[in-house]
């Protein structure tokens, strides 16, 4: 798990993030499943039943809301144009980042990583275990 500070290099321009690997980075964490409870197109990425990301995969530009603390959610709104308080989602815990090359790979790595770990940190210790979670 990473710390709730972002590294200092995060963010750094990259073009790279595509559809693909965002779904293969978010299904990358242990106990992750993709559905579809919303629509067809709509991937709702899981654990253990709770999401921790939600993207239209096929949108262009491609974007991911993710699970964030209240106060790290603020300074991200600030200091990137490309996150955005959550589309259709609990604005004081959620953020839409928008992938259009503006933020790093890392930083939207991180920002997914975070929203993993928020929700497997809320799970009973016994479901962190089976997880393989350790929390620090």
């Amino acid at each position: 798990m990473r710390k709730r500070g972002l590294s200092p290099h995060s963010h750094i321009m990259s073009a790279a993030m595509n559809a693909r690997a965002l779904r293969t980075y978010c299904l990358s964490f242990t106990g992750a499943a993709e559905t579809f409870p919303f629509a067809p197109g709509v991937s709702v990425f899981k654990v253990a039943g709770k999401m921790f990301a939600l993207s239209r995969l096929d949108d262009e530009p491609l974007s991911v809301s993710v699970k964030c603390e209240p106060a790290l959610a603020e300074h991200l709104r600030v200091t990137y144009d490309a996150v955005t308080p959550g589309y259709h989602l609990n604005k004081r815990h959620w953020n839409t980042v928008v992938i259009d090359g503006s933020l790093s790979d890392r930083l939207i790595k991180d920002m997914i990583e975070d929203s993993y770990d928020l929700v497997v940190s809320s799970l009973p210790r016994a479901r962190q275990v089976a997880l393989g979670w350790r929390g620090d």
